[in-house]
């Protein structure tokens, strides 16, 4: 059997990790093993954040219908009971963003929420 020397697809996947790192400080950037475990960290916390993310945008969205609801003389929970009892299919983003952005047309919409 031939002696194989593992340099290209070594040296190919180090390249690898070293250019996910850049822009790292000191050590992390240049030393591979350094750079690998950051790169590994990073990779795990994007990981875990891109499911995060859409649990706060979920709670931010919630807030500002609360708020908005509010002041409409309605909480929450019984706008949201009563727009699915009215049968209106808009989710949480859409709702939030009408309320911020068109006021007129929340007034309507917790109005339908309210006589449900």
């Amino acid at each position: 059997m031939p002696r194989v020397k593992r340099g290209f697809k070594a040296r190919r996947r180090r390249k690898k990790v070293l250019k996910m790192a850049k822009g790292y400080v000191g050590g992390r950037r240049k030393l591979y093993r350094t750079a690998r475990e950051s790169v590994d960290r990073a990779l795990a916390f994007a990981y875990r954040d891109r499911k995060r993310r859409k649990r706060d945008f979920r709670r931010l969205w919630i807030v500002r219908l609360n708020a908005a609801c509010r002041e409409h003389g309605l909480s929450y929970s019984r706008f949201i009971g009563g727009l699915k009892k009215a049968g209106v299919a808009l989710d949480r983003k859409v709702l939030a963003d009408i309320a911020v952005s068109d006021p007129a047309g929340f007034a309507a919409v917790a109005r339908l929420a309210k006589e449900a």
